[in-house]
Protein backbone atom coordinates (compact mmCIF):
# COMPACT_ATOMS: atom_id res chain seq x y z
CA UNK A 1 0.00 0.00 0.00
CA UNK A 2 1.82 3.29 -1.45
CA UNK A 3 1.59 6.01 1.64
CA UNK A 4 0.99 8.77 -1.08
CA UNK A 5 -2.34 8.84 -3.48
CA UNK A 6 0.39 11.55 -6.06
CA UNK A 7 3.68 12.99 -5.50
CA UNK A 8 4.71 16.12 -8.20
CA UNK A 9 8.38 15.52 -9.10
CA UNK A 10 11.16 18.16 -9.75
CA UNK A 11 8.94 21.01 -10.14
CA UNK A 12 10.33 24.80 -9.12
CA UNK A 13 8.08 25.05 -6.64
CA UNK A 14 6.04 28.78 -6.00
CA UNK A 15 5.80 29.28 -2.27
CA UNK A 16 4.05 32.96 -1.30
CA UNK A 17 6.38 34.86 1.10
CA UNK A 18 9.31 33.04 0.04
CA UNK A 19 12.82 34.57 -2.15
CA UNK A 20 12.24 32.53 -4.92
CA UNK A 21 11.19 29.14 -6.43
CA UNK A 22 12.61 26.00 -5.25
CA UNK A 23 13.15 22.60 -6.54
CA UNK A 24 10.84 20.20 -4.85
CA UNK A 25 8.76 17.09 -4.73
CA UNK A 26 5.14 17.90 -3.38
CA UNK A 27 3.18 14.84 -1.75
CA UNK A 28 -0.59 14.73 -1.60
CA UNK A 29 -2.70 12.39 0.78
CA UNK A 30 -6.46 12.44 0.60
CA UNK A 31 -6.41 15.93 -1.20
CA UNK A 32 -4.46 17.49 1.35
CA UNK A 33 -0.88 18.42 0.79
CA UNK A 34 1.11 15.63 2.74
CA UNK A 35 5.00 16.42 2.55
CA UNK A 36 6.91 19.33 0.16
CA UNK A 37 10.50 18.40 0.23
CA UNK A 38 13.38 17.34 -1.74
CA UNK A 39 13.80 13.61 -3.46
CA UNK A 40 10.28 12.13 -2.28
CA UNK A 41 10.78 8.44 -3.36
CA UNK A 42 8.34 7.95 -6.13
CA UNK A 43 7.53 4.41 -4.85
CA UNK A 44 5.71 5.76 -2.21
CA UNK A 45 3.04 7.28 -4.43
CA UNK A 46 0.22 5.72 -5.99
CA UNK A 47 0.81 8.28 -9.25
CA UNK A 48 3.92 10.51 -10.51
CA UNK A 49 3.69 13.18 -12.13
CA UNK A 50 6.72 14.88 -13.95
CA UNK A 51 6.96 18.37 -13.11
CA UNK A 52 10.34 19.10 -14.00
CA UNK A 53 10.52 22.23 -16.46
CA UNK A 54 7.42 23.83 -14.80
CA UNK A 55 6.85 26.10 -11.84
CA UNK A 56 4.11 24.62 -9.50
CA UNK A 57 1.96 27.27 -8.12
CA UNK A 58 -0.88 27.20 -5.29
CA UNK A 59 -3.83 26.94 -6.70
CA UNK A 60 -5.39 30.54 -7.87
CA UNK A 61 -8.17 32.07 -5.45
CA UNK A 62 -10.17 34.30 -7.79
CA UNK A 63 -12.53 36.21 -5.81
CA UNK A 64 -14.13 38.23 -8.61
CA UNK A 65 -16.42 36.61 -10.54
CA UNK A 66 -20.10 36.44 -11.97
CA UNK A 67 -21.37 33.31 -12.99
CA UNK A 68 -24.98 33.77 -14.10
CA UNK A 69 -24.96 37.27 -14.68
CA UNK A 70 -25.92 36.96 -18.49
CA UNK A 71 -26.56 32.88 -18.66
CA UNK A 72 -28.33 30.57 -16.33
CA UNK A 73 -26.48 29.89 -12.98
CA UNK A 74 -26.08 26.37 -13.36
CA UNK A 75 -24.64 26.68 -17.17
CA UNK A 76 -22.15 29.02 -16.18
CA UNK A 77 -20.77 26.83 -13.02
CA UNK A 78 -20.19 23.87 -15.37
CA UNK A 79 -18.78 25.86 -18.59
CA UNK A 80 -16.80 28.86 -16.51
CA UNK A 81 -15.15 26.65 -13.90
CA UNK A 82 -13.99 24.83 -16.99
CA UNK A 83 -11.80 28.17 -18.29
CA UNK A 84 -10.99 28.75 -14.29
CA UNK A 85 -9.26 25.65 -14.26
CA UNK A 86 -7.96 26.29 -17.48
CA UNK A 87 -6.13 29.47 -15.98
CA UNK A 88 -5.12 27.57 -12.69
CA UNK A 89 -7.53 28.89 -10.34
CA UNK A 90 -8.92 26.21 -8.18
CA UNK A 91 -11.04 28.39 -6.16
CA UNK A 92 -13.61 31.32 -7.00
CA UNK A 93 -15.82 33.73 -5.30
CA UNK A 94 -18.96 34.89 -7.28
CA UNK A 95 -21.11 37.85 -6.64
CA UNK A 96 -25.19 37.33 -6.35
CA UNK A 97 -27.65 39.83 -5.74
CA UNK A 98 -31.28 39.83 -6.44
CA UNK A 99 -32.84 41.73 -9.11
CA UNK A 100 -32.34 42.06 -13.14
CA UNK A 101 -29.78 39.74 -14.07
CA UNK A 102 -28.47 36.73 -11.83
CA UNK A 103 -31.50 35.01 -10.56
CA UNK A 104 -33.72 37.31 -12.36
CA UNK A 105 -35.40 37.77 -8.94
CA UNK A 106 -36.05 39.35 -5.96
CA UNK A 107 -37.26 38.24 -2.25
CA UNK A 108 -35.34 37.25 0.86
CA UNK A 109 -32.13 35.48 0.63
CA UNK A 110 -32.92 32.49 2.78
CA UNK A 111 -35.28 31.80 -0.41
CA UNK A 112 -33.06 32.75 -2.77
CA UNK A 113 -29.93 31.59 -1.52
CA UNK A 114 -31.04 27.67 -1.02
CA UNK A 115 -31.93 28.45 -4.80
CA UNK A 116 -28.61 29.57 -5.54
CA UNK A 117 -26.98 26.63 -4.15
CA UNK A 118 -28.80 24.02 -5.91
CA UNK A 119 -28.15 25.49 -8.89
CA UNK A 120 -24.55 25.18 -8.70
CA UNK A 121 -24.04 22.12 -6.78
CA UNK A 122 -22.20 18.82 -8.72
CA UNK A 123 -21.48 21.48 -12.05
CA UNK A 124 -18.17 23.08 -11.21
CA UNK A 125 -14.84 22.24 -11.79
CA UNK A 126 -13.28 24.19 -8.83
CA UNK A 127 -14.34 25.13 -5.66
CA UNK A 128 -16.63 27.92 -5.27
CA UNK A 129 -17.88 30.45 -2.59
CA UNK A 130 -20.50 33.57 -2.91
CA UNK A 131 -20.09 37.51 -2.32
CA UNK A 132 -23.81 38.60 -1.38
CA UNK A 133 -24.80 42.19 -2.43
CA UNK A 134 -27.91 43.60 0.25
CA UNK A 135 -30.22 45.41 -2.17
CA UNK A 136 -33.28 45.40 -0.17
CA UNK A 137 -33.88 46.56 3.42
CA UNK A 138 -34.95 43.41 4.36
CA UNK A 139 -31.44 41.74 2.73
CA UNK A 140 -29.61 43.82 6.10
CA UNK A 141 -31.58 42.11 8.64
CA UNK A 142 -30.41 38.49 6.76
CA UNK A 143 -26.75 39.19 7.43
CA UNK A 144 -26.49 37.20 10.38
CA UNK A 145 -28.23 33.85 8.69
CA UNK A 146 -25.80 34.43 5.59
CA UNK A 147 -23.14 34.42 7.61
CA UNK A 148 -23.94 31.72 10.10
CA UNK A 149 -26.74 29.77 8.33
CA UNK A 150 -25.26 29.50 4.48
CA UNK A 151 -21.49 30.52 5.42
CA UNK A 152 -21.00 33.82 3.55
CA UNK A 153 -18.92 35.96 5.84
CA UNK A 154 -18.61 38.67 2.72
CA UNK A 155 -20.69 41.02 1.09
CA UNK A 156 -21.00 43.78 -1.47
CA UNK A 157 -22.56 47.46 -2.52
CA UNK A 158 -22.32 48.36 -5.88
CA UNK A 159 -22.33 51.99 -5.66
CA UNK A 160 -23.62 53.36 -8.92
CA UNK A 161 -26.58 51.05 -9.74
CA UNK A 162 -29.59 53.40 -7.89
CA UNK A 163 -29.30 55.96 -10.85
CA UNK A 164 -27.11 54.30 -13.75
CA UNK A 165 -27.92 50.58 -14.12
CA UNK A 166 -25.21 48.41 -15.02
CA UNK A 167 -24.69 49.04 -18.73
CA UNK A 168 -25.72 52.75 -18.63
CA UNK A 169 -28.34 54.90 -18.20
CA UNK A 170 -31.18 53.87 -15.52
CA UNK A 171 -34.37 55.95 -15.05
CA UNK A 172 -35.94 53.19 -13.12
CA UNK A 173 -33.59 51.74 -10.26
CA UNK A 174 -36.59 49.95 -8.45
CA UNK A 175 -37.17 48.48 -11.97
CA UNK A 176 -34.21 47.51 -12.60
CA UNK A 177 -33.16 46.49 -8.98
CA UNK A 178 -36.61 44.97 -8.24
CA UNK A 179 -36.99 46.90 -5.36
CA UNK A 180 -40.26 47.98 -3.22
CA UNK A 181 -41.87 51.11 -4.37
CA UNK A 182 -40.85 52.79 -1.05
CA UNK A 183 -37.16 51.77 -0.97
CA UNK A 184 -34.16 53.25 -2.93
CA UNK A 185 -30.72 51.91 -3.44
CA UNK A 186 -28.33 54.91 -2.69
CA UNK A 187 -25.62 56.14 0.38
CA UNK A 188 -27.81 56.06 2.62
CA UNK A 189 -28.95 52.42 1.60
CA UNK A 190 -25.17 51.76 1.91
CA UNK A 191 -24.81 53.29 5.52
CA UNK A 192 -27.25 50.81 6.92
CA UNK A 193 -25.83 47.97 4.89
CA UNK A 194 -22.31 48.84 6.50
CA UNK A 195 -23.65 49.31 10.06
CA UNK A 196 -25.43 45.91 9.96
CA UNK A 197 -22.08 44.17 8.60
CA UNK A 198 -20.34 45.62 11.54
CA UNK A 199 -23.35 44.86 14.15
CA UNK A 200 -22.53 40.85 13.12
CA UNK A 201 -18.98 41.50 13.71
CA UNK A 202 -19.44 42.26 16.95
CA UNK A 203 -22.25 39.46 17.60
CA UNK A 204 -20.22 36.87 20.03
CA UNK A 205 -22.03 34.03 18.05
CA UNK A 206 -19.33 35.45 15.06
CA UNK A 207 -16.15 35.71 17.25
CA UNK A 208 -14.47 33.10 15.15
CA UNK A 209 -15.49 34.31 11.72
CA UNK A 210 -14.50 38.52 12.62
CA UNK A 211 -11.98 38.97 11.03
CA UNK A 212 -13.51 36.83 7.47
CA UNK A 213 -16.48 39.60 7.77
CA UNK A 214 -15.99 42.42 4.97
CA UNK A 215 -17.87 44.56 2.24
CA UNK A 216 -16.84 45.19 -1.14
CA UNK A 217 -17.33 47.92 -2.96
CA UNK A 218 -17.58 48.88 -7.07
CA UNK A 219 -16.62 52.44 -6.55
CA UNK A 220 -18.30 54.66 -9.17
CA UNK A 221 -20.35 57.51 -8.60
CA UNK A 222 -23.41 57.67 -10.49
CA UNK A 223 -24.15 61.66 -10.93
CA UNK A 224 -20.94 61.82 -12.59
CA UNK A 225 -21.19 59.16 -14.76
CA UNK A 226 -24.75 60.35 -15.49
CA UNK A 227 -23.49 63.50 -17.13
CA UNK A 228 -20.38 62.55 -18.36
CA UNK A 229 -22.04 60.30 -20.27
CA UNK A 230 -24.37 63.06 -21.44
CA UNK A 231 -21.64 65.43 -22.46
CA UNK A 232 -19.79 62.46 -24.50
CA UNK A 233 -22.55 61.24 -26.54
CA UNK A 234 -23.48 65.08 -27.38
CA UNK A 235 -19.98 66.10 -28.31
CA UNK A 236 -19.49 62.31 -30.62
CA UNK A 237 -15.70 63.24 -30.79
CA UNK A 238 -14.54 59.93 -29.05
CA UNK A 239 -15.99 56.40 -30.16
CA UNK A 240 -15.56 53.14 -29.06
CA UNK A 241 -13.67 52.29 -25.51
CA UNK A 242 -12.47 55.64 -24.91
CA UNK A 243 -15.79 57.13 -25.42
CA UNK A 244 -17.09 54.78 -22.75
CA UNK A 245 -14.05 55.27 -20.05
CA UNK A 246 -14.58 59.35 -21.29
CA UNK A 247 -18.19 58.68 -19.84
CA UNK A 248 -17.00 57.06 -16.68
CA UNK A 249 -14.19 59.65 -15.81
CA UNK A 250 -11.72 57.93 -13.27
CA UNK A 251 -12.40 61.21 -10.50
CA UNK A 252 -15.80 58.99 -10.62
CA UNK A 253 -13.87 56.56 -8.95
CA UNK A 254 -11.69 58.72 -6.93
CA UNK A 255 -15.23 60.62 -5.44
CA UNK A 256 -16.89 57.09 -4.59
CA UNK A 257 -13.87 56.16 -2.93
CA UNK A 258 -13.70 58.55 -0.93
CA UNK A 259 -17.08 58.50 0.21
CA UNK A 260 -17.28 55.05 0.89
CA UNK A 261 -14.22 55.47 2.72
CA UNK A 262 -15.69 58.14 5.00
CA UNK A 263 -18.82 55.80 5.99
CA UNK A 264 -16.57 53.10 7.21
CA UNK A 265 -15.21 55.33 9.29
CA UNK A 266 -18.35 56.89 10.22
CA UNK A 267 -19.96 53.54 10.79
CA UNK A 268 -16.86 51.98 12.30
CA UNK A 269 -16.31 48.75 10.06
CA UNK A 270 -13.24 48.50 9.48
CA UNK A 271 -13.27 45.54 6.75
CA UNK A 272 -13.26 46.91 3.71
CA UNK A 273 -11.80 45.81 0.36
CA UNK A 274 -11.77 48.82 -2.80
CA UNK A 275 -12.53 46.74 -6.07
CA UNK A 276 -10.93 46.67 -9.35
CA UNK A 277 -9.12 50.09 -9.25
CA UNK A 278 -8.31 50.77 -12.78
CA UNK A 279 -6.85 54.33 -12.96
CA UNK A 280 -4.36 56.02 -11.09
CA UNK A 281 -6.91 58.87 -9.70
CA UNK A 282 -8.20 56.06 -8.25
CA UNK A 283 -5.23 54.19 -6.33
CA UNK A 284 -4.27 57.64 -5.38
CA UNK A 285 -7.72 58.20 -3.87
CA UNK A 286 -7.84 54.77 -2.23
CA UNK A 287 -3.98 55.43 -0.94
CA UNK A 288 -5.01 59.00 0.23
CA UNK A 289 -7.95 57.09 2.64
CA UNK A 290 -5.91 54.44 4.18
CA UNK A 291 -3.31 57.91 5.20
CA UNK A 292 -6.98 59.44 6.73
CA UNK A 293 -8.56 56.50 8.20
CA UNK A 294 -5.73 54.70 9.62
CA UNK A 295 -8.09 52.02 11.48
CA UNK A 296 -9.62 50.88 8.66
CA UNK A 297 -8.14 47.43 7.16
CA UNK A 298 -8.81 48.42 3.96
CA UNK A 299 -7.79 45.90 0.68
CA UNK A 300 -7.53 47.68 -3.27
CA UNK A 301 -8.05 44.71 -5.78
CA UNK A 302 -7.02 45.28 -9.71
CA UNK A 303 -7.96 42.65 -12.15
CA UNK A 304 -5.96 41.43 -14.92
CA UNK A 305 -7.63 42.85 -17.62
CA UNK A 306 -7.01 46.09 -16.21
CA UNK A 307 -3.17 45.20 -16.23
CA UNK A 308 -3.32 43.93 -19.82
CA UNK A 309 -5.04 46.02 -22.20
CA UNK A 310 -6.44 49.81 -22.10
CA UNK A 311 -8.62 51.16 -24.24
CA UNK A 312 -6.70 51.38 -27.32
CA UNK A 313 -5.03 47.73 -27.29
CA UNK A 314 -8.60 45.78 -26.34
CA UNK A 315 -9.96 43.86 -29.07
CA UNK A 316 -13.72 44.88 -29.63
CA UNK A 317 -15.76 43.39 -26.72
CA UNK A 318 -13.35 45.28 -23.99
CA UNK A 319 -16.35 47.41 -22.18
CA UNK A 320 -16.54 46.53 -18.63
CA UNK A 321 -17.14 48.73 -15.49
CA UNK A 322 -15.16 50.35 -14.20
CA UNK A 323 -13.89 50.95 -17.99
CA UNK A 324 -10.82 49.93 -19.73
CA UNK A 325 -8.32 53.23 -19.38
CA UNK A 326 -5.54 54.89 -20.93
CA UNK A 327 -2.03 53.48 -21.21
CA UNK A 328 -0.49 55.63 -18.66
CA UNK A 329 -3.00 54.78 -16.44
CA UNK A 330 -1.96 51.02 -16.99
CA UNK A 331 1.05 52.04 -15.85
CA UNK A 332 0.29 53.43 -13.09
CA UNK A 333 -1.66 50.48 -11.99
CA UNK A 334 1.33 48.51 -12.43
CA UNK A 335 3.72 50.81 -10.62
CA UNK A 336 1.61 50.52 -7.65
CA UNK A 337 1.19 46.47 -7.96
CA UNK A 338 5.63 46.90 -8.03
CA UNK A 339 5.13 49.02 -4.57
CA UNK A 340 2.82 46.65 -2.82
CA UNK A 341 0.06 48.96 -2.70
CA UNK A 342 -2.45 46.32 -4.23
CA UNK A 343 -3.82 43.72 -1.98
CA UNK A 344 -4.44 40.70 -5.05
CA UNK A 345 -5.86 40.43 -8.24
CA UNK A 346 -8.76 39.07 -10.23
CA UNK A 347 -10.23 38.28 -12.76
CA UNK A 348 -13.39 40.12 -13.01
CA UNK A 349 -14.98 36.99 -14.95
CA UNK A 350 -18.14 37.66 -16.64
CA UNK A 351 -18.86 35.17 -19.34
CA UNK A 352 -21.13 37.35 -21.77
CA UNK A 353 -21.71 35.62 -24.93
CA UNK A 354 -21.26 37.64 -28.46
CA UNK A 355 -25.33 37.28 -29.15
CA UNK A 356 -25.81 39.30 -25.73
CA UNK A 357 -22.67 41.29 -25.81
CA UNK A 358 -23.65 43.42 -28.64
CA UNK A 359 -26.30 45.90 -30.00
CA UNK A 360 -26.85 47.43 -33.48
CA UNK A 361 -24.50 48.90 -34.57
CA UNK A 362 -22.48 46.42 -33.05
CA UNK A 363 -19.61 49.08 -32.66
CA UNK A 364 -21.45 51.85 -30.95
CA UNK A 365 -19.96 51.11 -27.26
CA UNK A 366 -23.04 52.53 -25.41
CA UNK A 367 -25.66 49.27 -26.44
CA UNK A 368 -22.97 46.80 -25.34
CA UNK A 369 -23.49 44.58 -22.63
CA UNK A 370 -20.84 44.94 -19.87
CA UNK A 371 -18.19 42.78 -18.63
CA UNK A 372 -16.14 40.18 -20.00
CA UNK A 373 -14.18 36.71 -19.20
CA UNK A 374 -11.09 36.21 -18.08
CA UNK A 375 -9.78 34.09 -15.44
CA UNK A 376 -8.26 31.46 -18.16
CA UNK A 377 -5.53 34.15 -18.37
CA UNK A 378 -5.46 35.35 -14.83
CA UNK A 379 -1.73 33.57 -13.96
CA UNK A 380 -0.48 33.50 -17.70
CA UNK A 381 -1.17 37.18 -17.67
CA UNK A 382 0.71 37.85 -14.50
CA UNK A 383 3.52 36.11 -14.64
CA UNK A 384 4.03 36.98 -18.49
CA UNK A 385 3.37 40.79 -17.87
CA UNK A 386 4.71 41.11 -14.00
CA UNK A 387 8.07 39.09 -15.10
CA UNK A 388 9.15 41.55 -17.41
CA UNK A 389 8.67 44.34 -14.63
CA UNK A 390 10.59 42.51 -12.30
CA UNK A 391 7.50 40.66 -10.32
CA UNK A 392 8.60 37.68 -8.70
CA UNK A 393 7.01 34.70 -8.95
CA UNK A 394 6.20 34.50 -4.72
CA UNK A 395 5.00 37.96 -5.09
CA UNK A 396 2.71 36.84 -7.52
CA UNK A 397 1.33 33.86 -5.93
CA UNK A 398 0.77 36.12 -3.20
CA UNK A 399 -1.05 38.48 -5.71
CA UNK A 400 -3.55 35.75 -6.95
CA UNK A 401 -3.58 32.81 -4.10
CA UNK A 402 -2.82 33.78 -0.55
CA UNK A 403 -3.85 37.32 0.34
CA UNK A 404 -7.38 36.88 -1.52
CA UNK A 405 -8.25 33.54 0.38
CA UNK A 406 -6.74 34.91 3.62
CA UNK A 407 -8.81 38.12 3.25
CA UNK A 408 -12.26 36.20 2.57
CA UNK A 409 -11.82 32.96 4.94
CA UNK A 410 -10.52 30.62 2.24
CA UNK A 411 -9.33 28.06 5.16
CA UNK A 412 -6.88 25.97 3.58
CA UNK A 413 -6.14 27.92 0.43
CA UNK A 414 -3.73 29.47 -1.78
CA UNK A 415 -0.79 28.37 -0.05
CA UNK A 416 1.93 25.41 -0.53
CA UNK A 417 1.77 23.94 3.13
CA UNK A 418 1.49 20.52 4.60
CA UNK A 419 -2.59 19.78 5.69
CA UNK A 420 -3.78 22.30 3.32
CA UNK A 421 -5.83 21.51 0.62
CA UNK A 422 -3.92 20.01 -2.36
CA UNK A 423 -4.87 23.01 -4.57
CA UNK A 424 -2.15 23.08 -7.26
CA UNK A 425 -1.36 24.38 -10.94
CA UNK A 426 1.87 23.27 -12.91
CA UNK A 427 2.63 26.76 -15.22
CA UNK A 428 5.15 26.77 -18.33
CA UNK A 429 6.96 29.78 -18.60
CA UNK A 430 9.19 28.82 -21.76
CA UNK A 431 5.94 29.00 -24.51
CA UNK A 432 5.26 32.40 -26.88
CA UNK A 433 1.91 32.46 -28.43
CA UNK A 434 -1.20 34.02 -29.42
CA UNK A 435 -4.04 34.14 -27.23
CA UNK A 436 -7.54 33.41 -29.24
CA UNK A 437 -10.75 33.15 -28.29
CA UNK A 438 -11.16 29.89 -30.06
CA UNK A 439 -8.93 28.09 -27.67
CA UNK A 440 -10.76 29.60 -24.76
CA UNK A 441 -12.88 27.35 -22.32
CA UNK A 442 -15.23 29.94 -21.23
CA UNK A 443 -18.49 29.89 -23.84
CA UNK A 444 -17.93 33.58 -24.12
CA UNK A 445 -16.74 33.48 -27.77
CA UNK A 446 -14.50 36.26 -28.46
CA UNK A 447 -12.14 38.39 -25.99
CA UNK A 448 -10.56 41.74 -25.53
CA UNK A 449 -7.45 39.86 -25.29
CA UNK A 450 -7.58 38.58 -29.34
CA UNK A 451 -3.89 38.69 -30.51
CA UNK A 452 -1.93 39.64 -26.95
CA UNK A 453 0.93 37.84 -26.96
CA UNK A 454 2.18 35.76 -23.78
CA UNK A 455 4.75 34.05 -22.35
CA UNK A 456 3.33 31.52 -19.77
CA UNK A 457 0.14 29.07 -19.76
CA UNK A 458 -1.09 26.82 -17.35
CA UNK A 459 -0.70 22.97 -18.19
CA UNK A 460 -2.12 21.42 -15.48
CA UNK A 461 -4.60 21.79 -12.56
CA UNK A 462 -5.48 20.00 -9.79
CA UNK A 463 -8.36 20.63 -6.92
CA UNK A 464 -7.79 18.57 -3.71
CA UNK A 465 -5.46 16.73 -5.40
CA UNK A 466 -7.89 15.95 -8.25
CA UNK A 467 -6.80 16.75 -11.87
CA UNK A 468 -9.57 18.49 -13.65
CA UNK A 469 -7.20 20.39 -16.46
CA UNK A 470 -4.43 17.17 -17.17
CA UNK A 471 -2.07 18.23 -20.46
CA UNK A 472 -4.11 21.63 -21.31
CA UNK A 473 -7.53 19.70 -21.30
CA UNK A 474 -10.56 19.12 -18.96
CA UNK A 475 -10.51 15.55 -17.59
CA UNK A 476 -13.22 13.94 -15.29
CA UNK A 477 -15.99 14.51 -13.68
CA UNK A 478 -17.15 18.11 -11.78
CA UNK A 479 -15.37 18.00 -8.10
CA UNK A 480 -16.09 21.80 -7.43
CA UNK A 481 -18.05 21.13 -4.12
CA UNK A 482 -18.87 24.64 -1.94
CA UNK A 483 -16.94 26.49 0.59
CA UNK A 484 -18.32 27.75 3.22
CA UNK A 485 -16.41 30.71 5.09
CA UNK A 486 -18.23 31.27 8.14
CA UNK A 487 -20.50 29.80 10.45
CA UNK A 488 -18.47 26.45 11.45
CA UNK A 489 -18.27 25.90 14.95
CA UNK A 490 -15.96 23.68 16.33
Amino acid sequence: MTEFDLVIKGAQVVRPGTEAPEVLDVAVSNGKFAAIEADIDAARAAEVVDGAGKHLFPGVVDVHQHWGIYNTLSEDAASESKASAQGGVTSGITYMRTGAYYMNKTGPYNEIFPEVLEATEGRAYTDYAFHIAPIMKEHIDEIPDLIGKFGVPSFKIFMFYGAHGLHGRSSNQASFLMLPEDQTYDVAHFEFVMRGIEKARRDPRFAKDKDNISLSLHCETAEIMRAYTKLVEDEGKLTGLEAYSASRPPHSEGLAITIASYLAHETELPNINLLHLTSRKAIEAAMTMQQAFPHINFRREVTVGHLLADFETAAPGGKVNPPLRSRDDVESLWEHVLAGDFSWVTSDHACCKDEAKFGEPREDVFLQKSGFGGAEYLLAGMVSEGRKRGLSYPRIAELVCKNPADRYGMANKGDLVVGCDADFCLLDDTVDYTVHAEDSLSTQEYTPFEGFNLTAKVTDTFVRGNGVFRDEQIVGEPVGQYVRRSGVQD
